[in-house]
């Protein structure tokens, strides 16, 4: 098999659709041998925040010195992306006197924290293994594993033969019923911002929501949580009573900035004084927080991290298409803000980093979310909106939002392509001027493109 037939098998099993629940997922890992069995994992649902939450966690745990997996979904710029490790690369040098000449002294050590993707070549190999697993499940009348379940399938096995120590997992969708709800071995269960999105699926209520997210919290294990609102609080709290497991709620009220500017944010948190984070986002000091908290359980099950680990992760931790910088004079800022919570938390960027600033913005979403509620929350601050169609099947037609857009913005083009709204862009922002695209993360690598940012 080569690379092309690997994402060709990929592609074509785009066609079983999305299915929630674990049968098939189960069917498909039993052949398989099982790999996650042998696997520890922290688990991470949510509606926002699972990447950042969980790109925070991986850094501390690869500062402390673990060989740290991550999945996550979907895939923002590098298919190979979804499925990748963390680890802690030392490198030493011998300090030299002013003459060239090497001192009797011990090397000095040096270290970062480094990611890597799974590989096209192991790519090619896993998905040999399990497209003839799929071949014997079909043949017995069994339903076709779906995309998502055969990627997830994929990360465990290559995590499992990479000697991963800890796995980060994050939830494609929900919790209860999502693909990565088969597994058993878990450290410690996450939930970030839960809020309204994928009604459809889900539920029309916060509350129904809420208990699709809990739906991966296991009997007696420790569950981390982001501030809720009641509504979602209550909810986790009765399911930890029903699996007699412990949570811990952040408390937003005690974190403290000390400085905040678009090199990032210095803040204290409790006993953990001067954190820094290069993400910006006032969304991001407290997604740092429930990783904090998230670390203080991995401590409690006996995991070997220092407060230098703590401090060194955070501020290495990186993660692209949220309040990303990505061009300077003008200022051009891609965010994936596509549901109403994640706008809230953008609007509120813009009052702490482009406060007073000219905002054009470029936009482009789903159809099924609720591109009024987005703008409802940041139309406000834009002198131009430019609206774009999603290279997606789902994607919002740019003349329907460009229509919805006028209600709250007088200036607004419709532009369809991504091309043609960065060039317009460019041609109204003057330099003290920001460019601003956000929206559904399915475009935003079309943004890095056109700008020729480099996406590994």
């Amino acid at each position: 098999m080569t690379i092309v037939e690997a994402y060709k098998f990929i592609e074509e099993s785009n066609k079983y659709g999305s299915v929630l629940g674990l049968s098939s997922m189960k069917t498909l890992l039993a052949r398989l041998g099982n790999p996650q069995e042998q696997l520890k994992f922290v688990h991470v649902a949510g509606t926002n925040g699972k990447g950042t939450t969980a790109a925070y966690i991986s850094a501390v745990l690869a500062a402390a010195g673990y060989y740290v997996g991550r999945y996550i979904s979907p895939a923002v710029l590098n298919k190979r992306e979804i499925i990748q490790i963390s680890y802690k690369y030392e490198a030493s040098h011998i300090i030299s006197n002013e003459n060239g000449q090497k001192r009797d002294t011990e090397p000095v050590k040096h270290s970062s924290i480094l990611t890597k993707y799974i590989s096209e070549e192991d790519i090619t190999c896993y998905i040999e293994q399990i497209q003839k697993a799929c071949v014997s499940i079909t043949a017995e009348g069994l339903p076709h594993p779906t995309v998502f379940e055969i990627e997830t399938a994929m990360s465990f096995l290559y995590f499992l033969d990479s000697k991963c120590q800890i796995v980060v997992l994050e939830v494609g969708l929900g919790g209860r019923l999502d693909a990565t709800n088969v597994i058993n071995t878990v450290e410690c269960a996450v939930l970030t911002s839960i809020s309204m999105d994928h009604m459809h699926i889900l539920g029309n209520t916060l509350e129904q929501i809420a208990r699709e997210k809990a739906g991966i919290i296991k009997p007696g294990i420790e569950v981390i949580s982001y501030d809720q609102k009641p509504e979602a609080r209550k909810v986790i709290e009765e399911v930890c009573k029903e699996m007699e497991s412990g949570v811990t709620f952040a408390d937003f009220n005690n974190i403290k900035i000390e400085e905040q500017d678009l090199k990032g944010t210095i803040f204290s948190y409790e006993e953990w004084k001067h954190l820094h984070i290069n993400l910006l986002g006032e969304n991001q000091v407290k997604n740092a927080v429930t990783a904090i908290l998230t670390i203080k359980a991995l401590q409690r099950s006996g995991y070997s991290i220092t407060e230098e680990d703590i401090y060194t992760g955070l501020s290495n931790a990186s993660w692209r298409g949220r309040f990303e910088i990505l061009k300077r004079e003008p200022l051009f800022i891609v965010d994936g803000a596509h549901n109403e919570d994640a706008a809230v938390s953008l609007a509120k960027n813009i009052n702490i980093y482009l406060k007073n600033k000219r905002i054009i913005y470029i936009m482009g979403v789903l159809a099924d979310k609720d591109y009024n509620a987005v703008l409802k929350h940041t139309g406000k601050y834009a002198s131009v909106i430019l609206t774009i169609t999603p290279d997606n099947s789902r994607g919002l037609s740019s003349s329907v939002l460009a229509e919805a857009a006028n209600q709250y913005c007088s200036v607004v083009y419709d532009c369809s392509r991504v091309p043609d709204a960065v060039k317009m862009a460019y041609n109204i922002a003057g330099e003290s001027d920001v460019i601003l695209a956000f929206g559904s993360l399915s475009y935003l690598k079309e943004v890095y493109q056109v700008l020729d940012v480099t996406i590994k």
